[in-house]
């Protein structure tokens, strides 16, 4: 998340779900479309607007057979 803070003010939060994917994607190695992040997710990193999105944000990532991967928070944040 600390490369997003080479993107521009306006556009960081948004920045912030991209990086987040494309992390899910090289690790996980699937297609970007295949990649659903939950809304709560979304939410926390809009939480602050657009131009301060959190520094760090732990999240989980299930790989279910049919090849999509969900991104949600672990049990214990929600």
């Amino acid at each position: 998340m600390k490369a997003v803070r080479r993107v521009p003010r306006t556009r960081r939060a948004a920045a912030s779900i991209a990086h987040i994917r494309k992390f899910i994607v090289q690790h996980l190695k699937v297609e970007p479309e295949d990649v659903w992040i939950d809304g709560h997710v979304a939410e926390y990193i809009w939480s602050r607007g657009i131009r301060k999105p959190p520094m760090k944000i732990t999240v989980k990532a299930v790989k279910f057979e049919d090849g999509l991967v969900e991104v949600s928070f672990p049990e214990e944040i929600q």
